[in-house]
């Protein structure tokens, strides 16, 4: 009994330290952001003055002021980042499945090459592409609007993705294609009946993915979209300093708060999803 004690303690204080250490982690990892949201309603001096959290002066109408700062509204940034968002990952998703399940399932003429050369477009970085895509979307007329982005989303213009569910893809066991068959389904009707139910966690990861890193780009966004009434989130802030003399960054700060606060939602309400379609390539049990 006193050993049997003995290694429930030595498990208990075990765990005790684990979760003490994965706090003191996380709090360090999450500092920067609650540091950014209180200093939302610091003055300047504070905000370069202090690594504190709490306010020692409160500006309690940063979000007002910066809501309303500029030409436009915040409201109309987010609505463009919303616009646009929302397009691309829809069709990411669909283009994206669609040529995966053309590689992961049909065999026919040069398929592993082509799935070569699709694979080593993932290193090519963005800076050697930008100049003939936009020599390309220029000859279409295509800047100053969202189509560079939700155009080339349609095609599967994105390999990581298509590598992502290829990979799930192969994790499904062909008796299930077998069994619809014989059930009279073909190929499209195997994929949205039977496939893509199974296919969530690898298509939540793909939303999540391409949801942050599309509200997110500033690269792209500055280069091919040119009025103010159409800028995103990430140009407004941007813009933010660029028109400001002295910058009020309680304001900045503010706005930039309010900019992750999709992203960390959409993250949480999915995250159950994004950890499987991650951890595992097909069904398990």
């Amino acid at each position: 009994m006193q050993q049997k004690r003995k290694k429930e303690n030595k498990k208990a204080v075990k765990t005790a330290l684990t979760h003490v250490f994965l706090i003191f982690l996380g709090l360090i990892m999450i500092y920067p952001l609650l540091w950014m949201f209180f200093s939302s309603f610091k003055p300047n001096n504070e905000i370069f003055g202090s690594l504190g959290l709490l306010p020692k002066q409160v500006i309690w109408d940063s979000y007002y002021r910066g809501w309303n700062s500029g030409q436009f509204t915040y409201g109309l940034y987010f609505k463009n980042s919303f616009i646009l968002v929302t397009p691309v990952v829809l069709f990411t998703l669909i283009s994206s499945a669609l040529v995966a399940y053309g590689f992961a399932r049909f065999n026919f003429p040069f398929r592993k090459t082509l799935f070569s050369i699709m694979i080593s477009t993932l290193m090519l970085p963005n800076a050697v592409i930008i100049i003939p895509r936009y020599i390309l979307f220029n000859h279409f007329n295509w800047l100053n609007s969202y189509k560079p982005f939700t155009i080339p989303s349609i095609f599967a213009c994105h390999p990581f993705f298509i590598f992502m569910m290829v990979q799930f893809f192969r994790g499904l066991p062909r008796e299930l294609d077998e069994s619809a068959t014989i059930d009279g389904c073909n190929t499209f009707s195997i994929l949205v009946r039977i496939h893509t139910p199974l296919l969530k966690p690898a298509l939540f990861s793909a939303a999540i993915f391409q949801f942050i890193w599309t509200w997110n780009d500033f690269f792209n966004s500055l280069i091919y979209i040119n009025s103010v009434r159409k800028y995103t989130i990430s140009l407004a802030l941007r813009m933010t300093l660029d028109t400001a003399a002295a910058a009020n960054w309680n304001e900045i700060l503010a706005m930039s708060t309010l900019a992750i606060i999709p992203s960390v939602l959409i993250f949480f309400f999915a995250q159950n999803y994004f950890v499987e379609g991650i951890a595992t390539t097909g069904i398990k049990g």
